[in-house]
């Protein structure tokens, strides 16, 4: 068993696959080929607490993968899995160059404006467009600022802030036309 904490999800089971136990993996890894891989795996609900299980092979298929794990060997077994999160442990990522961050690393930050006011904190990351955007949630509700140099100032994930100039808030558009 391996605490959630020291897990980075890779995969998700999406359902069984054949009649041997194998298991249909919804990739969640922007590397092709970290499935492939894998020759051990964490096994759990997401966010909770994981067994390890050896991966016997895996094989692309239509998008996903599909994974045969040691000791699942039927379609009942394969099915208890379906939901399931796989995950390795952080020693196991590969080295990010300098000012680059994974996702993970950036979950739960406080955000700050230049002036040191909380903004709240890092609730989840969307891909969108060019850079991702970092969701805030905090006292002034929910905001949406992009990863991007325009705005970030600093990543500080020792520190546990990202400091941020955030985009001006639009005005309401107003109606155009002829009053009566």
């Amino acid at each position: 068993m391996r605490p959630a904490a020291e897990i980075v999800s890779v995969g998700r089971v999406v359902r069984p696959q054949g009649r041997h136990g194998e298991v249909v993996v919804e990739p969640l890894s922007d590397r092709p080929g970290r499935l492939a891989d894998l020759r051990r795996v964490y096994v759990g609900a997401a966010g909770a607490d994981a067994d390890e299980m050896s991966v016997v092979s895996c094989w692309p298929h239509k998008g996903r993968f599909v994974l045969k794990l040691e000791g699942v060997d039927s379609i009942d077994e394969a099915e208890r899995m379906r939901g399931l999160s796989l995950g390795i442990g952080e020693e196991e990522l590969a080295p990010l160059p300098e000012g680059s961050y994974y996702h993970h690393q950036l979950l739960g930050l406080e955000v700050l404006d230049e002036a040191g006011t909380s903004l709240g904190r890092v609730a989840e990351l969307l891909e969108a467009g060019a850079a991702p955007v970092l969701v805030v949630r905090g006292p002034g509700g929910e905001r949406l600022i992009p990863l991007a140099h325009a705005f970030v100032r600093s990543v500080e994930p020792e520190a546990g802030r990202i400091v941020v100039s955030p985009p001006q808030e639009s005005e309401p558009a107003r109606p155009r036309g002829r009053a009566c």
